[in-house]
């Protein structure tokens, strides 16, 4: 009878293990699930994080914010620094803020805008700051991600390396509006879109097609007509002939809208290029592609000239190329979409 009390039956011996290891695999999950929701175990204590609560969608959605969607929304905020600085000019606000900078012209220490005119200027400078902030973490982030793409880590450091560059002569055209400082200034700009244009592209490259060379001609050959419609002489001609049509080039939207389809134009043949290379393999067509880019930044360049003088060789000059990249845009389209897709893309 002792006996039995001391060794208990096979059966209960196995009943119990069985027991102690359900136990043992109940604290394991007990465990797991603790630390999902933020409990933090370690040696002697036990300490509860503050985020003891499911995650919220904002968490989620930070989580989700990698280096490529750094890159997209500071590729966003160059542009729309670009198209900023179109309206402080088209309204004259580049004199704005008396003439200060970086202060304006109200408000403590002439931090805020005092009227309309500096508020076109002030808007500029806030919007090109975050910019700017924007560009150095994406460099800095690209530098120190061993993950990312050498072209990428060079093309977003040598956009950081022009921002100073920028910003010394965004100062120069409040100081001293000079018109070669203007031209110097907006430039530069467009470089450090391109620039984040392609890095952009290649930190997304494995999820771009074939369709996405097709929506970049596509976009260039819906804004080129907006470009060529809106600059300033033949907006005028337009204006004159039909009479209730009340548009001047002076109109801040107008050139807003006229530089947008100009860097519509820069990004459209820079993304058909690039993916170009990727997608396709006929010789000819990427050198097409190659041409009518090669077409679309002449087209660009001689439409921001028609809109800082008055000439009619140029604006003739002008008028013909654009023509030249319209049907240059339409039979790439015409052929990147009748292309074969690269062998090793076929089923």
């Amino acid at each position: 009878m002792l006996t039995a009390l001391v060794d208990p039956p096979r059966d209960v011996a196995v009943g119990i293990v069985v027991l102690e290891g359900a136990v043992d695999r109940s604290n394991e999950l007990r465990t797991t699930r603790d630390l999902y929701k933020g409990v933090v175990l370690s040696p002697g204590r036990t300490t509860v994080s503050s985020d003891s609560q499911p995650r919220s969608r904002l968490r989620l959605l930070i989580d989700r914010f990698g280096f490529p969607h750094l890159l997209a929304t500071t590729l966003v905020l160059v542009a729309a620094t670009i198209l900023l600085g179109v309206a402080a000019k088209a309204t004259g606000s580049g004199l704005a803020c008396e003439a200060n900078w970086p202060q304006c012209d109200a408000g403590p220490w002439n931090l805020f805008p005092a009227n309309i005119p500096s508020f076109y200027e002030w808007i500029h400078r806030f919007v090109a700051m975050f910019a700017g902030v924007a560009i150095i973490g994406s460099a800095l982030s690209a530098w120190r991600t061993p993950t990312v793409d050498s072209r990428v880590a060079t093309l977003v450091v040598l956009g950081m390396i022009l921002t100073p560059i920028q910003v010394y002569l965004g100062r120069e055209t409040v100081l001293a509006y000079d018109l070669e400082i203007l031209s110097l200034h907006f430039w530069t700009a467009v470089l450090i879109f391109a620039l984040f244009v392609v890095a952009t592209l290649l930190v997304w490259q494995a999820s771009l097609t074939k369709g996405h060379i097709l929506g970049a001609l596509g976009l260039g050959v819906l804004a080129l007509p907006v470009q060529l419609l809106l600059s300033p002489f033949i907006l005028e001609a337009i204006t004159n002939s039909v009479a209730f049509l009340d548009l001047t080039y002076s109109s801040p939207t107008v050139q807003m809208t006229h530089y947008a389809s100009s860097l519509a134009i820069v990004g459209s043949v820079i993304a058909a290029g690039t993916v170009g290379r990727w997608k396709l393999e006929d010789g000819r067509l990427l050198g097409l592609l190659a041409g009518t880019g090669l077409v679309a930044f002449v087209v660009v360049f001689l439409g921001r000239q028609t809109t800082m003088t008055v000439n009619t060789t140029l604006e003739s000059l002008y008028f013909g190329t654009a023509v030249v990249l319209l049907i240059a845009f339409s039979v790439s389209l015409w052929a990147v979409r009748n292309a074969a897709e690269p062998r090793s893309r076929r089923l």
